[in-house]
């Protein structure tokens, strides 16, 4: 029995990276996954990997940046396993570096409708369903809108804005017994993996002003403390940005 067998968790931008990593995460402590991503045949993959750690799946082919194909996201997890207890808001939109001068309209919508709007409304469907019997909310930030990191503009002012809704979420719902806490990962996500690839002498200087002196691991080290996060270990935290980056954020 794993600490969290018989609650459902959805998690958005399962397919690979940090999404993949915290579905398989909560999939081996019991939890039924409904997994969305955009990409199927990814998606498809990520499934089976959950299912043969023995718990079930559901695939969901979803742009959480469309309202109505979110609430049908929604409506198909209810459907296949009667209940949400865990919302996950990791789907988020990549946009190019770029100086703020220079940040076009269109970076800055895409960093918005797939990161903060997408995260309302995912929020919004599924609280009919999180506020019968409480349940737990983790949204994706990031340290480049902790930091005001340059080069970072459209994509650190919607995880900074992801951080604010999610205080007023803490605040607001809270006496329906529904947590919502902030994670802001540094792990080996696709998009990381390349940027070391594309940039090694950039990428080993991150590295070297990173106290614990390596990239996180996107199941062990994020997955597992989001498991943590849902588990009712700490269920008395809410409101909360937890910082999984090795120390590489230390705020002050």
């Amino acid at each position: 029995m794993g600490r969290l067998t018989g609650k459902t968790a959805i998690v958005t931008g399962a397919s690979q990276g940090i999404g993949r990593g915290v579905a398989l995460a909560l999939a081996k402590e019991g939890a039924a996954i409904v997994a969305a991503a955009r990409t199927a045949m990814k998606l498809d993959t990520v499934a089976r990997e959950i299912e043969e750690s023995g718990a079930p799946a559901l695939a969901v082919p979803c742009d959480v940046a469309d309202r109505t194909a979110v609430f049908s996201l929604i409506d198909d997890a209810v459907k296949a396993f009667g209940r949400i207890d865990i919302l996950v808001n990791n789907a988020q939109g990549k946009t190019p570096n770029r100086r703020l001068q220079d940040v076009p309209p269109e970076d800055a919508e895409l960093a918005w409708s797939t990161g903060p709007m997408a995260t309302l409304h995912c929020m919004q469907a599924a609280f009919p369903y999180l506020s019968e019997r409480g349940g737990s909310i983790v949204n994706f930030g990031s340290n480049t809108g902790v930091e005001g990191s340059p080069l970072f503009g459209a994509y650190a002012t919607a995880k900074e804005a992801i951080r604010g809704l999610s205080k007023v979420a803490a605040r607001e719902w809270g006496r329906f017994g529904i947590r919502v806490n902030v994670v802001c990962p540094f792990a080996g996500s696709p998009s990381a993996v390349a940027f070391n690839e594309a940039r090694p002498e950039a990428a080993a200087a991150i590295l070297k002003a990173t106290p614990l002196g390596r990239m996180g691991d996107c199941e062990d080290d994020i997955g597992r403390a989001v498991v943590a996060l849902v588990s009712p270990d700490l269920s008395y935290l809410t409101g909360a940005t937890l910082m999984l980056d090795g120390g590489l954020c230390i705020l002050r």
